[in-house]
């Protein structure tokens, strides 16, 4: 066989068991474009803000995302490391399969499916957002009131628009990520100048940086501080995207880690500004509280700029949510398509099957978009779901998140090789503080936001985190752990090393199948 030549990329990529199936035309901006996209400040922080401003007020909104980006920061730097190394769309998963020594396959499966429960808790957080959004603008244009169920089918709409994009224009994407960039810079940029220099009655810098609110219901303002910073954190989420996109980037093990830092970064300087621009933006607090739009920043917009220029406004943030949106879907569907490329999920063999004419994993995209759609569903029963969701997206990609680190500390502190991406030194301390902070906020953003506790506000997060945890955890010991091997090669070394041959999918599946078979047929020798 003729030796093929490869980029450095796919070389790494082959060493690492994959061969390249997705084209791999990325750069490293557009790499860091997609975590950016999905961090999306003009999503999480606008969402949310009504929530942190009910709990703990303006100093929890300044300081907790100050606070937050700094332990986000080191949880991102210790990803970046262990992405340089493993820079394959398997991401979080892969990592820990590598780093957690015999007990690998454990820590993968287990990596894995907290990362995509994750995953579909964040795309369906973002497209909700935005759902919730769009209905304020028109109700801010129409008087329109609107209802739950109406709310839920415009998420679906949005979820089919951008399931419809990632099917049919791929190659529009990495476009649409760039756009996105400057529309989250330069929508800040004019939030910040329009709402500084037409608010007119402009808030105290002391109601700004050290103003309390507690409208929980709780006693501890310790407790209600520590609720307020759901907001920052649910807004940094999803920069794992950079290492989901590795295989379609170009020197993916510098551009894949550059990217999850530079997401962190760059989200926190303009988030920071974005945040300031807002809470300086408010002259009356009650009104912004109690707002007829149902929409805290519609309000401090209308205040600010009368309806017109509220209305340009909401419309930045609406393309912001949309970009943002399609980004998430991407991303999820790679993990998907790498997951079931390991035969880690149901249906494996039609998951990862990529589309010869779209070029796409349309089987992977659709299933994160209906997964998503069902999260949806919640709203009709509970009025907070919505913080549900975003709470499940925290908890489900953070546990993902800290899972490589803990391996990486735990089994692989003396064995591990860093790629170009190093912390050197800092590289345990660093990895210490990330996953203890990921511990504290798995148990927090678990607890009832409000009091008293009743059916109608209650944060169902943990029955979907327990009931998420019981599939996972079960079906591992009683299945998985007796076929599922972690991540295993799609490609066929032969004599030469530099010849590889594609298409060892099919006996991958056939090797699975047979673990799976020889399994049943033990158990049921075991019965008779």
């Amino acid at each position: 066989m003729k030796e093929a030549k490869v980029d450095r990329s796919e070389q790494r990529l082959r060493e690492l068991g994959y061969k390249q199936e997705l084209k791999r035309e990325l750069t490293s901006f557009t790499n860091f474009s997609v975590s950016f996209s999905v961090v999306s400040i003009l999503t999480g922080l606008t969402s949310l803000y009504g929530t942190a401003l009910n709990s703990g007020g303006p100093a929890v909104i300044i300081w907790g995302w100050v606070f937050v980006s700094a332990m986000s920061m080191c949880v991102a730097a210790a990803m970046a490391e262990i992405c340089s190394s493993y820079p394959t769309s398997g991401g979080l998963y892969y990592w820990s399969s590598k780093l957690g020594g015999k007990h690998g396959p454990f820590y993968a499966w287990v990596t894995g499916w907290w990362n995509l429960l994750g995953q579909f808790g964040c795309t369906a957080g973002i497209d909700f957002g935005l759902a919730l959004l769009l209905c304020s603008v028109i109700s801010l244009e129409t008087g329109w009131v609107y209802e739950r169920w109406q709310v839920v089918l415009i998420y679906f709409v949005i979820l089919i628009i951008h399931g419809l994009i990632n099917t049919f224009l791929v190659k529009l994407i990495a476009i649409m990520n760039t756009i996105s960039v400057w529309v989250h810079i330069g929508g800040v940029i004019i939030i910040l100048v329009t709402l500084l220099v037409k608010t007119e009655h402009k808030a105290s810098a002391s109601f700004v940086f050290t103003g309390f609110v507690n409208n929980t219901g709780w006693s501890s303002s310790v407790y209600v501080v520590l609720l307020g910073l759901l907001q920052s954190q649910f807004t940094m989420t999803g920069y794992d995207a950079s290492a989901h996109m590795t295989e379609e980037t170009k020197n993916a093990d510098v551009a894949g880690p550059v990217g999850i830092l530079m997401a962190v970064g760059v989200s926190f300087v303009a988030g920071l500004g974005y945040l300031l621009a807002l809470t300086f933006g408010i002259q009356d607090l009650d009104t912004v509280l109690n707002t007829p739009t149902g929409n805290p920043i519609a309000q401090i917009f209308l205040d600010s700029v009368g309806e017109t220029g509220a209305l340009l406004l909401l419309i930045i943030l609406l393309l912001a949510q949309f970009f943002c949106g399609n980004a998430s879907v991407t991303a999820n569907s790679r993990m998907i398509y790498a997951f079931s490329r390991d035969g880690a999920m149901p249906g494996s063999k039609y998951l990862h099957r990529i589309h010869p004419t779209l070029n796409s994993p349309v089987w992977a995209i659709w299933l994160s978009c209906f997964v998503s759609a069902l999260l949806g569903l919640l709203y009709l029963a509970n009025a907070v779901a919505f913080s549900a969701i975003t709470s499940i997206a925290t908890i489900g990609l953070y546990i993902s998140y800290g899972l490589p680190t803990f391996c990486r500390l735990v089994y692989a502190r003396d064995t591990f090789e860093p790629g170009p991406i190093s912390l050197g030194r800092f590289s345990f301390p660093i990895g210490v503080i990330a996953c203890v902070w990921i511990v504290l906020i798995t148990i927090l953003f678990i607890l009832p936001g409000t009091a008293p506790v009743t059916a109608a506000n209650m944060n169902y997060t943990i029955v979907i985190v327990a009931a998420s945890a019981f599939y996972i955890f079960g079906n591992w010991y009683f299945n998985a752990r007796h076929w599922f091997k972690g991540p295993v090669s799609n490609i066929d070394i032969e004599d030469n090393e530099n010849d590889f041959v594609a298409g060892s999918l099919n006996k991958q599946e056939e090797m699975l199948q047979a673990d799976k078979t020889e399994y049943i047929e033990e158990e049921k020798g075991e019965v008779l």
